[in-house]
């Protein structure tokens, strides 16, 4: 029987394991290079900085001129944060003559924003 007091998780009376459940849950479970390598990425996503250039890049590719004034930070600011999404793989480029233009790699960035940004407005 579960004990339960205000303001504290509830834990079990007796201590057992259940074989079966832990095996079905560890075979879902990703292995741990792959668990480390999620949670750099959500690193990565822990800075505001950052999830405002993603945020900016994924209603449109951008220079680096035109990010660092929508976003209000200078140019050297925002290129060294584009080094570290670009790093991540969560942004991509193109050159158009002396200009670079940036965009989002891939739609599940944008699906990541979209839905992280969804939870925190509930």
């Amino acid at each position: 029987m579960e004990k339960i007091i205000e303001n504290e998780l509830p834990s079990c009376d007796l201590i057992h394991a259940h074989p079966a459940e832990i095996d079905e849950i560890r075979s879902q479970m990703p292995d741990d290079d792959t668990l480390i390598d999620l949670a750099e990425l959500f690193k990565v996503f822990g800075d505001s900085t950052r999830i405002k250039i993603l945020s900016a890049l994924s209603a449109k590719e951008l220079c680096v001129c035109d990010l660092s004034t929508a976003v209000g930070m200078s140019s050297s600011a925002v290129s060294h944060q584009l080094k570290i999404l670009k790093n991540a793989a969560l942004i991509s480029f193109r050159r158009e003559g002396k200009t670079v233009f940036y965009f989002l790699a891939d739609d599940h960035v944008n699906t990541i924003l979209k839905q992280g940004l969804e939870h925190v407005n509930e």
